[in-house]
């Protein structure tokens, strides 16, 4: 037994940090949601929806999200008709944290890592506003592609993005880096 032990320490290691960063920020991230009032939506919603609607409006969009007067989510009209709605989920921060631990499990430098994770956090809020933005314009327009879109195409954008990032780390600064 302590031979396999030994054998496969590095993905044990790997395992068990991961997974305790995980379920540690998630839990935190869970506690921050329960903050919130049912009808309520959270903080980090609200300002992805407000920067999408920054964004638009700087290519002169004709675009409102405003909080739902009666329900947890922000509604999006766009020249004066009703798109769709942003909820929590619409966030990334359940993506976010899957970034932070998968690095986490991977670090060597504290340093590195702390300027590896706010790199990766920042450009992975801003690829979010910019995904909700396009995905408003692109609904808009082509309502019958929405569940594609929504579903299928923006995910993977995101979650391939996290995944560059995450190749681009081990192979150069996490601590398996040659």
């Amino acid at each position: 037994m302590k031979k396999y032990l030994v054998q496969f320490k590095p993905f044990l290691i790997f395992v068990s940090v991961f997974f305790l960063t995980y379920i540690v920020l998630t839990l935190l991230y869970k506690f921050y949601l329960n903050t919130y009032q049912a009808e309520e939506l959270d903080g980090a919603t609200m300002i992805a929806g407000q920067n999408a609607e920054q964004l638009l409006k700087l290519f002169n969009y004709d675009v409102i999200i405003q909080k739902s007067s009666q329900n947890p989510w922000q509604e999006i009209i766009l020249n004066g008709k009703f798109i769709a709605r942003i909820t929590e989920g619409c966030n990334a921060v359940s993506v976010m944290i899957l970034f932070v631990s998968f690095v986490s499990a991977f670090s060597r430098s504290l340093k590195k890592t702390v300027l590896f994770m706010l790199f990766g956090l920042i450009s992975i809020y801003l690829l979010n506003v910019i995904r909700i933005a396009i995905l408003i314009v692109l609904v808009y327009n082509f309502p019958q592609y929405t569940r594609f879109l929504h579903g299928t195409f923006f995910p993977l954008v995101i979650y391939g993005y996290v995944f560059i990032l995450w190749v681009f780390w081990i192979n150069r600064f996490s601590k398996y880096a040659k």
